[in-house]
């Protein structure tokens, strides 16, 4: 089976993860494509397969006769889907041999070449969209689907390889999914996420990340006699915003420019809140902006009175590229299986975060590996049936060239 045919099935299950949630998984039905994947595992072959309580999945493929001693290498995807668009009742759409050019979906949205400049190059492709009225869930079923479609390749047994390890996480989209893999239990010597964009492309470098939260705490009195009274709390949310640099947003940001995006702002004049994500790739600056966050909160309670402003920081992850240094080699032969596969290799810093993140700060070594996917998170997502095969094959190489070690 092709690892195309794979993802048109999974894309159908309804997986998205719920930030709000304080259970693992964040939603349950996050089990029902565990289940069906720990299924599909043992039905080719990997005896071990087992789902835990938190929807973890996880196998092995035992080494070839004679390879017991070459590298163990993990393969990694997660089940869920972002929250930011509707992951039910999706409708993939094929398009054969695809011509290159605009792509009309339902609601008036359009796949365009003018947003998207890589579209004529996948001129000829299978191309597969949404219908316009959700996202697709290629990020990350596509990495699961290509998983698994290696696991079928590599249990023909015409390829001698060590042990491979493969493992499908809940809630990476809120930030949880790899705090809770038993990497004793999971045994890689190092691994991958697949978990990325474009065929050719390998990301070993991410934003150090973490949300902050502002709780304000208002003083409502009659508009007619609120001099020297009032304390409007939406107005003092706005008042934060205010105080943060204008130009550092996602909108005004690239490559390894970091931010603070306004995610959320709510309230009324008695409470209010106001939420932010803050990235950046350099440390040093990361930790300033969490400095800057933190003497906003110090100024608004000096100007109000204390306990008005209550900042809450929350770390999310740091950037894997100093975890990653030290073994350089799995980055490296990774390139040259990529180059191999599609000519040239796109080797850019991730804008966000993935599960290899924490992996690589728990002491698993994880970059991560494209999908063939674009424009995640939304109704424009679309991917390839080709792009897919080479990531298949990129993987696949990755296996044969550790066992020639």
């Amino acid at each position: 089976m092709r690892a195309y045919e794979r993802l048109l099935k999974y894309v159908v299950i309804h997986t998205t993860s719920d930030e709000n949630s304080e259970t693992v998984p964040s939603t349950k039905i996050q089990f029902d494509l565990a289940n069906l994947l720990a299924e599909e595992m043992k039905a080719l072959g990997i005896e071990d397969t087992s789902v835990d309580e938190n929807a973890y999945v996880m196998g092995h493929i035992p080494a070839t006769e004679g390879y017991e001693n070459a590298p163990k290498i993990g393969f990694i995807a997660h089940l869920d889907t972002a929250p930011d668009a509707s992951g039910e009742n999706v409708h993939p759409v094929i398009h054969e041999n695809y011509d290159g050019k605009d792509v009309e979906l339902r609601n008036g949205i359009v796949l365009s070449v003018g947003k998207f400049p890589h579209l004529p190059g996948l001129k000829g492709r299978t191309l597969i969209t949404t219908d316009g009225t959700t996202l697709l869930g290629a990020d990350d079923k596509s990495g699961i689907a290509v998983i698994m479609t290696m696991a079928e390749e590599i249990l023909k047994g015409q390829t001698p390889h060590g042990k491979i390890c493969i493992a499908f996480t809940p809630d990476e989209e809120i930030g949880h999914g790899a705090s809770l893999l038993d990497l004793e239990a999971f045994d890689a010597d190092f691994a991958y996420t697949i978990d990325g964009g474009p065929e050719n492309e390998i990301e070993y470098e991410n934003f150090n990340a973490a949300k902050a939260v502002f709780k304000i705490k208002g003083i409502s009195v009659h508009p007619g006699s609120a001099k020297n009274r009032m304390i409007n709390a939406a107005l003092l949310a706005c008042e934060i915003s205010s105080m943060l640099p204008a130009a550092e947003t996602p909108a005004n940001t690239e490559e390894r420019e970091g931010f603070y995006h306004l995610t959320d702002i709510t309230g009324d004049v008695e409470n209010a809140e106001i939420a932010y994500i803050v990235r950046d790739h350099d440390a040093n600056l990361f930790d300033a902006k969490l400095k800057t966050l933190r003497l906003i909160e110090k100024n608004m309670n000096e100007k109000y009175g204390a306990g008005t402003v209550t900042l809450t920081i929350t770390d999310q992850y740091r950037n894997m590229i100093e975890k990653i240094k030290p073994h350089i080699h799995i980055v490296d032969t990774a390139k040259k299986c990529i180059e191999e596969e599609c000519g040239n290799v796109s080797d850019v810093p991730i804008r966000g975060g993935t599960d290899g993140a924490q992996l690589s700060y728990r002491g698993l070594p994880c970059p991560n590996l494209g999908t063939a996917g674009y424009a995640f998170h939304g109704p424009l997502e679309h991917i390839t049936a080709e792009g897919m095969d080479a990531v298949v094959n990129i993987i696949c190489n990755i296996i044969r060239k550790y066992s020639e070690k």
